[in-house]
């Protein structure tokens, strides 16, 4: 496993206060203020994505804003700052809304940001809340047109009988400028909150899910959306689970997973009926009986589910354990990892304080061999699946120092606790890291830790 240590000098500043000067937000956003308490709720992260060549890294906020990341390129009069990431675009992509039918605010957060591969100079991304997906156009400017002939250098029209010759407009260099403006918006479709979008490997359409229903759309087409899973009964008093997660395979068009707050995978195939009421394999661990609690069916709920890159494997995430499914084997996972089993015990306190239906997520190095999620206390653990050997980090301004290498962190049960061993008593359960990114192709890894973002990557000498 590799040695993790910070990454970059400004990473361990909240998000907000990045030394880079944002752009202002473009097609027709509007930008609100930066935070500036670390307490404002507007301000915590809710989604962190790197886009498929890890160029860039975009996080999305409750206040409804993404944040664009560029890395910037290898200097040789500098090479300590290999790639740092510095602030590329800034845009409001959703806003509060009233649904004045049914009496139900709309929060503006921002529940999933998928990137779409780069076809030309420019970038584009889904961003969803809990109604609306909307599909951004990140681009750069850095020339504009001057001499028109039928209006002014400020835009005003002229006079045509003031005009006596015809000019050649030209294009002026200007101030490199980014823009992002909103190309597609895919709403009313969803009657609960989406917490899902997945690109489809056909790159002309993706899926929405809701707590009932997912959606597939084409990325042409705004007002017409098919319904290819409904699991809603007719009778809601008879409602025994709901959808978690789902995302499309990598590599095949035709096949999608989706999870259950029961603790269930179906893999759905598409060929089979336009509406898939009938999975094509089904994924559960039996549960042992002697492990049956109050608390059972709360913590196997998946909170998060993902393909491996190979498109062989599933990862789950439920409340202790990320598990690793085999495609071919459908009656129990091929490895479980225990995130922080240590708060077993602890389960009843966890219900209280409501933290029990914390939704941490899970992702994958760029060879499948490294897995990642997170934990409280603003831990987060790494799986090697080779080695079978795990380390808990911590990500914290106190011990984020640049250029420092992150040192293990160990939780003591009980009894007598060392110097460097953290008591489980001790933990703070108000800082969790929820949401974690993985570069695809290099150890580079982005952890959200409430209001601060953290990039880290592995040592080199």
């Amino acid at each position: 496993m590799p040695q993790i240590r910070v990454c970059f000098p400004a990473c361990p500043l909240p998000w907000w206060e990045h030394p880079c000067t944002p752009q202002p937000a473009a097609g027709g956003g509007t930008l609100r203020p930066w935070g500036t308490s670390s307490q404002q709720q507007s301000d915590i992260i809710s989604t962190v994505e790197f886009n498929h060549t890890g160029e860039l890294l975009a996080t999305g906020d409750k206040g409804g804003r993404v944040v664009i990341f560029q890395r910037e390129q290898e200097s040789k009069n500098q090479p300590h700052r290999r790639g740092e990431y510095n602030v590329y675009s800034t845009f409001q992509s959703h806003e509060p809304e009233f649904d004045y039918l049914k009496s139900l605010e709309i929060e503006e957060k921002i529940n999933k940001i998928r990137w779409l591969p780069q076809q030309n100079a420019a970038y584009f991304l889904l961003s969803t809340n809990d109604k609306t997906v909307k599909l951004w156009k990140v681009s750069e400017r850095d020339k504009r047109p001057e001499g028109y002939n039928l209006k002014d250098e400020d835009g005003r029209l002229r006079d045509p009988s003031m005009i006596t010759s015809l000019r050649v407009p030209v294009l002026r260099p200007m101030d490199l400028m980014v823009e992002a403006t909103p190309r597609r918006v895919f709403a009313n479709a969803h009657t609960y909150h989406i917490n899902s979008i997945s690109v489809n490997s056909d790159y002309e359409t993706y899926m929405s899910a809701d707590d009932l229903r997912i959606n597939l759309w084409n990325f042409e087409i705004t007002n017409q959306s098919f319904n290819i899973v409904d699991i809603k009964p007719a009778n809601m008093e008879e409602l025994t689970e709901v959808i978690t997660a789902a995302e499309f395979h990598p590599h095949h068009c035709n096949t999608f997973v989706y999870s259950s707050s029961k603790g269930t995978i179906r893999l759905c195939d598409m060929r089979t009926s336009a509406l898939c009421d009938r999975h094509a394999k089904f994924f559960e661990e039996p549960e042992d009986p002697s492990n049956r609690s109050f608390f059972s069916e709360i913590i196997s709920s998946i909170s998060d589910v993902k393909f491996s890159h190979s498109g062989r494997y599933i990862m789950t995430r439920d409340y202790l354990t990320v598990k690793v499914w085999d495609l071919n084997m459908e009656n129990r996972p091929i490895e479980t990892y225990q995130v922080h089993d240590y708060l077993r015990s602890k389960l009843c306190s966890l219900y209280e304080n409501d933290c029990i239906f914390d939704k941490f997520e899970c992702v994958w190095n760029g060879s499948d061999s490294v897995i990642m999620t997170g934990s409280y206390n603003n831990f987060f653990r790494m799986f090697d699946r080779n080695t079978k050997r795990d380390v808990t980090l911590e990500a914290s301004r106190e011990n984020s120092k640049p250029r420092a290498v992150l040192k293990p962190r160990k939780v003591c049960v009980g009894g007598k606790r060392r110097k460097d061993e953290i008591s489980v008593d001790s933990l703070d359960f108000s800082k969790k890291i929820l949401h974690t990114a993985w570069h695809p192709s290099e150890n580079i890894i982005a952890v959200a830790a409430t209001n601060n973002l953290y990039i880290f990557q592995d040592k080199v000498n």
